[in-house]
């Protein structure tokens, strides 16, 4: 019983990290933009956390310092696919080839680096409860605050005016200017919130999931939190449901090794991304469900007249 507590603990610490990703894709989905960019975001933050921790021994300014980073690179990719109408799709890959290159060059001195000791989180009483407590109440608090960033976006979207403009933004930008919105900027906000997340989910990954820095450590989790958007058709319940599934999914490739199931391991490391595949080759045999929940405009330039 212990065995499967752990497991599923990891699972809620892995799927940590694409539920933040995720849903900050999602806000910037939600207004019309697709980000190619998430793994470049996630690596700079990732070693801006790092970097500031080891420094300063606070991962609070580690936190910071990565949605920092996630917010620059976004606000930069938002200015040039939303004022100069750059092509959203190119860009974004470059802005995560400039990222994985720019985090390994900066990242150099820090590959031997260590963070201060690491503070064990629990809830009390709650954590010493059998199997339930180190399943669920040992956990960063960002993992809570993960589950309740979808709860206050599910309210945000569609229980809130601006929730309601935002999506009217990704859905209709030529209807949302004609009423008086000023769609380039409500775009540019959501891109820049957007790559906050995803540096706080590259951050989360040096400072507490892996507290350590080496070179590619995002290790394509920018891309699982890319697919989990489609996967999750662009809801906030099912993007925190798919991001535990894809956690569990990763965790049981180790919990399978070290019980020493004779499966190579290259086989047990493909589990993440064959799952991905298989997902996302299942959702498009329906494309027409695809189409009613994703926004009208995604990927569609806008020109004010």
């Amino acid at each position: 019983m212990e065995t499967y507590a752990l497991l599923w603990a990891a699972t809620m610490n892995a799927g940590t990290v694409l539920a933040l990703a995720s849903l900050g894709l999602l806000i910037n989905e939600k207004a019309g933009i697709v980000n190619l960019g998430a793994e470049g975001m996630m690596l700079c933050a990732a070693i801006a956390g790092f970097a500031t921790v080891t420094t300063t021994g606070s991962d609070a300014l580690g936190f910071l310092a990565g949605m920092g980073a996630g917010a620059l690179m976004a606000s930069l990719f938002g200015v040039l696919v939303i004022w100069m109408n750059t092509n959203q799709y190119a860009t974004g890959l470059a802005l995560s080839l400039f990222g994985g290159g720019f985090s390994a060059f900066v990242g150099v001195s820090f590959v031997q680096a260590k963070l201060p000791e690491r503070v064990q989180y629990e809830l009390p009483v709650l954590a010493d409860m059998p199997f339930i407590g180190p399943a669920l109440f040992k956990h960063h608090p960002l993992v809570y605050g993960a589950i309740a960033l979808a709860l206050g976006l599910i309210y945000f979207l569609y229980r809130t005016r601006a929730g309601l403009v935002l999506r009217a933004v990704g859905e209709s930008p030529e209807s949302a200017h004609a009423l008086g919105y000023p769609v380039r900027r409500i775009r540019l906000l959501a891109v820049v919130v957007g790559g906050a997340l995803c540096g706080l989910a590259g951050a989360y990954i040096s400072i507490i999931y892996t507290p350590l820095w080496v070179e590619g450590m995002i290790a394509g989790k920018g891309w699982i939190a890319l697919a989990l958007t489609t996967f999750a058709t662009w809801r906030p319940a099912r993007v925190l449901l798919g991001a535990y599934l894809f956690g569990g999914v990763t965790m049981l490739q180790f919990h399978l090794q070290a019980t020493g199931l004779d499966v190579p391991s290259q086989f047990l490391s493909m589990l993440p991304y064959l799952s991905t595949i298989v997902v996302l080759a299942l959702i498009s045999k329906n494309p027409r469900w695809l189409r009613v929940n994703m926004p009208a405009s995604i990927g569609k330039p806008f020109y004010p007249g």
